[in-house]
């Protein structure tokens, strides 16, 4: 069972991360957070890693509708998109499967919200390989 959805770009890191968060905003989100894996793990431990950025991302609207249904569903939000290179160079931009997340829920009120989602991420994906286009055309 996979717990994301994802599409791999082509363009750069940092151009992946800006596509990205326009491409949220244009479907009504907001970016709360911007995680910068890479230089947390640089601070924190002295290590090493691959650049990562974790975005949690909300729609107000559909978070207040969640809510409304099930006081308890903050705890599963924001929703995280991730952008990160892959060991060879590959950009993949991915986030939470909202059907799944929904699921833990176990609450049937909160399934066409997380269609809704769903679908919002898919554009949004779409949208970012539209713009970047896929590495194959690179």
């Amino acid at each position: 069972m996979r717990a994301t959805i994802q599409k791999s770009v082509a363009g750069d890191f940092d151009q992946a991360v800006e596509k990205t968060i326009d491409a949220l905003e244009d479907e009504g989100f907001g970016v709360l957070c911007d995680i910068d894996v890479q230089a947390t793990l640089e601070e924190k431990l002295g290590e090493e890693f691959r650049q990562y950025r974790i975005l949690g991302a909300c729609n107000p609207a559909l978070a207040h509708e969640g809510l409304n249904e099930e006081i308890e569903l903050g705890a599963l939000l924001p929703c995280n998109v991730i952008v990160y290179e892959t060991d060879d160079g590959e950009v993949i931009v991915s986030t939470v499967d909202p059907q799944q997340l929904i699921s833990i829920a176990d609450n049937e009120a909160l399934d066409s919200i997380a269609t809704e989602v769903s679908d919002r991420f898919e554009r949004v994906l779409t949208s970012v390989a539209d713009e970047l286009g896929l590495p194959s055309e690179a």
